[in-house]
């Protein structure tokens, strides 16, 4: 009965928080500079994250702290160079991730992204990375079905020339269909002139999937209490498609699912939906939304000489030049990634068994580190003078080039790097060879720019309107 007494649970918890006290006081991560309160609660932190923030908040520790900063009781953030090639380039692939990414498993399988320890994800690369290599990315008909469906953007682009076009809607269709022409064809989508299904797959999101991972339990408490009200967001749509199109016969050899079901003998057909299911989301989010605020950003004033100089170097190449031949159009697509990276989240690890030293501090194993793509293309002003400045012409200086490359983390970096880049930077600059050798584009007097801050989405970013309207103009020919 003492058990059930008020005073025993006073002293039971005074006892704990004492214990909880003492460790947070001795813990080797106090040395680490950051705000008093990241010693004792993680808290603040999720109060960001839960508030779309987390992005901003940590990058205003940094600005404030400097690169190391302590975010958590457990948990420092870095945005250095030599962090980045500890964390993830160590060893080849660098630490193992945390449970963060099992909110990522599809049908309850693991995918290669959602693989924690590098030996799984090794394995699994090995079966599909050469499906993403740039050799096979460029080669025909994989890249002229890209070129197809940008040259299908463009033309509803000039549907919209007099009124105004809803970036973020089509770019997430142009997207789709690039990626699951990738995965899938010839049983690829066709969102962009479709008002069916397709359309209605690349809408279908996860929303609560933070609270899944803080509290399993109060997530499904919630959503007990709020289903007869609201049912949660599902993706039925997706789930179908994929499942029938990654069991289709037929497939294009440069396909994703034709190398997966050469290796049916170690992969089940969920494991192949699953795997293509997780490609075809991240390609969704992450082109889609790159490609939203670079064009928003060329299409501002202050921007507008940019947009202009990539028209010129478009409209004067010959059409036989090969989209990553031009110097201006890759120095554009370079820094709409420093300064707009599709994920400008942190992407959290453990730090090995014996711990590490980073950046000069210790850091104890199974302590969770991270760096995040916002602040490591911000914080050092040497290599990224203005950083918060959108300036193409940075990368055309050969003077600091290996250093500004070597800092890029859009796509993050070492082993577990991600695996779509070249497929990525092909789909980004066939659309923007398409559209600005063929519109000016300007912002709709009804956007401010408060509608285009950044809104993050777990571990992806999008605007935080959910949209993006610009106005499309025909250049005017010469002669």
């Amino acid at each position: 009965m003492i058990m059930l007494s008020p005073l025993f649970g006073i002293v039971a918890f005074a006892v704990l928080s004492g214990l909880y006290l003492i460790r947070c006081l001795l813990s080797p991560l106090n040395r680490i500079p950051g705000p008093a309160l990241a010693k004792y609660t993680s808290w603040v932190l999720k109060w960001h994250e839960l508030n779309a923030n987390r992005t901003k908040y940590i990058h205003s520790l940094h600005l404030k702290y400097g690169p190391v900063v302590r975010i958590a009781p457990n948990e420092v953030a870095f945005a250095s160079q030599g962090a980045v090639k500890e964390i993830y380039c160590s060893a080849g692939s660098g630490y193992d991730k945390t449970e963060f990414y099992d909110l990522f498993m599809v049908y309850g399988r693991r995918t290669m992204f959602t693989t924690l320890n590098k030996d799984d994800h090794a394995r699994r690369k090995r079966i599909l990375a050469d499906r993403y290599a740039n050799s096979n990315v460029v080669r025909q008909p994989s890249l002229s079905g890209i070129a197809e469906r940008a040259n299908s953007f463009a033309q509803i682009c000039a549907q919209s020339v007099g009124g105004s076009l809803d970036l973020f809607v089509i770019l997430h269709a142009y997207a789709f269909d690039c990626v699951t022409h990738h995965l899938f064809h010839p049983y690829g989508a066709n969102s962009l002139y479709s008002t069916s299904s397709d359309e209605e797959i690349m809408k279908e999101v996860y929303k609560d999937r933070l609270i899944q991972y803080y509290s399993p339990t109060l997530h499904k408490l919630i959503a007990k209490v709020l289903y007869p009200f609201a049912k949660p967001r599902e993706t039925p749509l997706a789930d179908r498609f994929v499942l029938e199109a990654s069991a289709q016969q037929g497939v294009a050899p440069f396909t994703l699912v034709s190398r997966l079901h050469e290796k049916s003998s170690t992969l089940d057909s969920l494991d192949i939906a699953a795997e293509c299911l997780d490609h075809m989301a991240a390609g969704i989010d992450t082109t889609g939304d790159g490609l939203c605020f670079l064009m928003w950003e060329l299409s501002q004033p202050r921007s507008f000489r940019f947009q202009q100089r990539l028209q010129q170097e478009l409209l004067e190449a010959s059409p036989e030049t090969a989209f990553d031949k031009l110097p201006f159009l890759d120095a554009v697509v370079m820094e709409g990634l420093r300064c707009f990276p599709a994920i400008p989240m942190s992407l959290p690890r453990y730090v090995p068994q014996g711990g590490r030293e980073i950046d000069g501090f210790f850091v104890p194993e199974r302590a969770i580190v991270s760096c995040q793509a916002y602040s490591v293309h911000r914080i050092d002003q040497a290599v990224f003078p203005q950083p918060d400045l959108f300036n193409p012409e940075r990368w055309l200086e050969e003077d600091g080039d290996a250093q500004r490359r070597r800092l890029m983390f859009a796509f993050a970096n070492g082993g577990r790097g991600c695996v779509g880049k070249h497929l990525a930077l092909a789909e980004m600059k066939l659309l923007l060879r398409e559209v600005y050798s063929r519109f000016i584009t300007l912002p709709d007097p009804s956007m401010t720019a408060e509608m285009m801050e950044m809104s993050d989405q777990l571990i992806s970013s999008r605007p935080l309107a959910a949209r993006c309207l610009l106005r499309f103009s025909p250049i005017a020919k010469k002669g």
